[in-house]
């Protein structure tokens, strides 16, 4: 049997298959966490093989496509899904693939860069609350409010533009900022926001080789940053303010996924099973009409079918 002729018998993993993957790279309490637990090359092979990959991402691709089409219909739920990483880790081709078969009227896509002067001028958490998904919508955080808990603390010297009050600047702001996100997604999760928070863990090796790549191949320079070389340095620094983020801020309804990101396939395939994975719990269906509205579908249907042809 060729190994096209497999395929639509692989297109999908099973309930149990789906959380065994899931499973092993989800963080719902961060009381221990530690990123060394997690290597950036892992690819759970005795659950799913490479060969398997790419028609069990095109299959989750078009899963998820029909249930956004069923959440959107619904009107009820929110995903609010927050992509997180250090540079080169995959970000933007992670959503672009996992989003590729889904309607975009019913999906926005926010980058947050580095905060506008006006965004300075306000707390923290201001500019991510107008980019919040609205109901039976999927928002999709290329990096988000957890920047003030990683880049700011990793450079605090960032703090004095933001116009806060002296005394308010100490030792305990980073904890105060992280209990005020955990608070904030427990509100959310309450409205009917459902939160999925990745991690792409990336290793410093594999962050070399692609940052040579993009300076080696000129049609990838443009990804290339000077800057990139110079967060680099900073690495684990970083690393620790990831660990203490997800320390804080992992909880069932706000849960954090840590994703070996050494192997773009992998990232892509874990990320496209956690969405679905959610929206499959929802068990979503659209409004139940009412016996006013059916009436007028029905006078729709006679009217559309006395027409002449």
């Amino acid at each position: 049997m060729s190994q096209n002729s497999e395929l639509p018998a692989i297109r999908h993993l099973s309930g149990k298959e789906m959380r065994k993957l899931l499973d092993r790279y989800r963080v719902t309490d961060g009381k221990g966490f530690t990123l060394k637990d997690y290597h950036p090359a892992d690819t759970a092979g005795h659950i799913i093989g490479h060969r398997h990959a790419t028609a069990l991402l095109n299959g989750g691709v078009a899963h998820l496509a029909s249930l956004q089409e069923k959440l959107y219909a619904q009107d009820r739920w929110a995903v609010l899904c927050v992509f997180q990483a250090m540079d080169a880790a995959g970000k933007d081709g992670t959503i672009k693939h996992v989003l590729s078969g889904v309607n975009p009227q019913g999906v926005r896509v926010t980058s947050f860069k580095a905060p506008s002067v006006e965004e300075k001028r306000h707390d923290f958490l201001w500019r991510v609350i107008g980019a919040l998904p609205e109901r039976g919508h999927i928002g999709i955080f290329n990096r988000s409010h957890y920047e003030e808990t990683l880049v700011v603390r990793v450079h605090p010297e960032l703090l004095e533009h933001q116009h806060l009050p002296h005394e308010l600047v100490g030792k305990k702001i980073w904890d105060q900022r992280l209990n005020a996100i955990a608070e904030f997604e427990h509100y959310l999760a309450n409205q009917g926001t459902i939160i999925l928070k990745f991690f792409l863990h990336i290793s410093k090796e594999e962050q070399k080789r692609r940052f040579l790549e993009r300076l080696n191949e000129k049609d990838k320079n443009w990804k290339f940053s000077p800057a990139d070389l110079t967060e680099r340095a900073w690495w684990d620094s970083y690393q620790d303010a990831y660990e203490q983020a997800i320390n804080a801020t992992a909880a069932p309804h706000a849960p954090w996924f840590v994703i070996p990101s050494d192997n773009k396939w992998f990232t892509r395939l874990v990320v496209v099973a956690a969405i679905v994975e959610a929206l499959d719990r929802l068990d979503l269906k659209p409004q139940a009409l009412t016996k006013a509205e059916l009436a007028n579908l029905e006078v729709a249907r006679r009217a559309l079918e006395a027409e002449d042809d």
